[in-house]
C-alpha cells in the first residue's frame, strides 16, 4: 500500500497543515511532515473533507445495467467526493432478500471505488402489503439496517407501525418516501400556480406533509428511529421542527435539486426536471436551505437516479422520474451554503454516516482515523457537460450549467480513487 503525504492542505477550513496516509489511517498530522517513501501531493488552495456519504442512491444493479451498474454508479460516486454510498433497494429483483442485498454488496466490493450499503426493502417486492425478511437482511453479510420502499410510500400505517417496531430490535431504521398515494394520483408535478398555468395534474404538498405528521406520531409511540426522504415542503420542515422539539427519533434529508430548483423549470416541459417528490416553489426552496443550516434537516443526500434515454427522453408525461447527481452535489451545497466547510462535512459526511452506522466513516481527517477523505479545490468553476459524467446515463438537470468547487482526490482507506480529478480506475 502506497503511503501519501498530502501537503498544505485545510482540513475542514482550518489552517494548511500536512497529512500522512499510511497503511490505510492518517498516520500524523502537523507542519513541516516528512515521509521519503511517501508520494507527495502539493495540496495548496485545497479542504479536506471526510469522505462524503450519500445515504440515498440508486445504483440500478440488478435489472437495469442499462441506466447504471454498481461499478459505474460507484466511479460516479468516487468522482463526487464520495466514499461510502446507501443503494436504494427498488432493483429488479427488488433488493427484498438476504440473497439480493448480499449481491449487491458483494458487487461493491468487487468494484472497490466505495463503499456500498445496500438498502433493504420494506415490503415484499415494494408492494406494500406484507413485511420482507427484515430480520434477514439484518442478519446478512450486508448488515443492512436501513429499509426504505422508496419509490413508493409504506402507506397502510399497521405496516409502517409494524416496521418500525421491528427494526428497534437491532437499532435498524426506516427511510421514508412520504407521499400519500390516493392524493397524487396522476400527479406530474408540484400543484401550484405553475401546474395550473401548465395544464398538468398536480402533486400536493400535503400528499408529503400529512405522511410526515402520521410517521413521526408512529415512530414517537413505538421508540424507533425513522428517516425522512427527499424533503420538499416547508410544510413537512415545521411538522419536522414539531417532532424533534418533542424528543422524537427522527432524522431528514434534502436533495441537491430542491435546494436549488423550483417549478417553474416544468415550464420547459423538459423530462429532466420531472422528479418525485416535484420540485416545488421559490419559498419551499428558501425554507429547505433554512432547514439545512439550522440542522432541522440533517442531511444532503443525492437521490442520484439514473434513466436510460428512453425512458427520460420522451414526453414529459411518459418520462421517469429522477435525476442524477452523485457528480455535482457538493457543488451544489458549496452554490447554497457557501464555504462553511465544517457546515458541509456535518450534512454530507459525519451525519449520514451516523444515521447508517458506517463505521469508519464520517470522521474528520486525525491520526488513526481511517483515511476516508476527498479534497477540493474551492476555487475552480467547471461547466457540467453530460457526455463527461461517469454514470451510464445523462439526465442530469446541470448540463450546462458552471458550478463552484472541483473535486481534486479521493481515498478510499488510504487507496486513492480519484487523482487528479480523474478516476484511478
Amino acid at each position: 500500500m502506497t503511503a501519501y503525504l498530502i501537503r498544505n492542505v485545510s482540513v475542514v477550513g482550518a489552517a494548511p497543515t500536512d497529512l500522512l496516509i499510511r497503511d490505510g489511517v492518517v498516520a500524523a498530522t502537523g507542519a513541516g511532515l516528512t515521509a521519503p517513501d511517501a508520494t507527495v501531493l502539493d495540496a495548496t488552495g485545497l479542504v479536506a473533507l471526510p469522505g462524503l456519504v450519500d445515504l440515498h442512491t440508486h445504483l440500478r444493479e440488478p435489472g437495469r445495467e442499462d441506466a447504471e451498474t454498481v461499478e459505474s454508479g460507484s466511479r460516479a460516486a468516487a468522482l463526487g467526493g464520495y466514499t461510502a454510498v446507501c443503494a436504494m433497494a427498488n432493483t429488479s429483483p427488488v433488493a427484498d432478500t438476504a440473497g439480493v442485498v448480499e449481491q449487491v454488496w458483494r458487487l461493491g466490493r468487487e468494484a472497490g471505488l466505495v463503499d456500498v450499503q445496500p438498502i433493504g426493502a420494506v415490503t415484499v417486492g415494494l408492494a406494500g402489503e406484507r413485511l420482507a425478511e427484515l430480520g434477514a437482511m439484518a442478519d446478512s453479510a450486508a448488515r443492512v439496517r436501513i429499509f426504505s420502499d422508496d419509490g413508493h410510500c409504506v402507506a397502510d400505517p399497521k405496516l409502517m407501525r409494524r416496521a418500525l417496531e421491528y427494526v428497534k430490535a437491532f437499532d435498524g431504521v426506516v427511510a421514508q418516501h412520504a407521499e400519500e398515494p390516493r392524493l397524487t394520483e396522476g400527479a406530474q408535478m408540484h400543484e401550484g400556480e405553475v401546474s395550473t398555468r401548465l395544464g398538468l395534474t398536480g402533486w400536493p404538498a400535503v400528499a408529503e406533509e400529512a405522511i410526515i405528521a402520521r410517521d413521526v406520531l408512529l415512530a414517537e409511540h413505538v421508540g424507533s428511529r425513522l428517516h425522512i426522504c427527499h424533503v420538499s415542503t416547508a410544510g413537512s420542515v415545521e411538522v419536522l421542527r414539531h417532532a424533534k422539539a418533542r424528543g422524537v427519533k427522527v432524522t431528514a434529508e434534502v436533495t441537491p435539486h430542491h435546494l436549488l430548483l423550483t417549478d417553474e423549470k416544468a415550464a420547459s416541459y423538459d423530462p429532466v426536471y420531472k422528479v418525485n417528490p416535484p420540485l416545488r416553489t421559490a419559498s419551499d426552496v428558501a425554507a429547505l436551505r433554512a432547514a439545512l443550516a439550522e440542522g432541522v434537516i440533517d442531511i444532503v443526500a443525492t437521490d442520484h437516479a439514473p434513466h436510460a434515454v428512453e425512458d427520460k427522453e420522451c414526453e414529459w408525461a411518459y418520462a421517469r422520474p429522477g435525476m442524477l447527481g452523485l457528480e455535482t452535489a457538493l457543488s451544489i451545497a458549496l452554490d447554497v451554503l457557501g464555504p462553511q466547510w465544517d457546515l458541509i462535512a456535518e450534512r454530507m459526511s459525519r451525519a449520514p454516516a451516523r444515521i447508517a452506522g458506517l463505521d469508519g466513516h464520517g470522521l474528520d481527517p486525525a491520526p488513526g482515523v481511517p483515511a476516508n477523505l476527498t479534497l477540493v479545490d474551492p476555487a475552480a468553476r467547471r461547466v457540467v457537460e453530460p457526455a463527461e459524467l461517469a454514470s451510464r446515463s445523462r439526465n442530469t438537470p446541470y448540463a450546462r450549467m458552471t458550478l463552484p468547487g472541483r473535486i481534486v482526490a479521493t481515498f478510499l482507506r488510504g487507496e486513492p480513487t480519484v487523482l487528479d480529478g480523474k478516476a484511478v480506475k
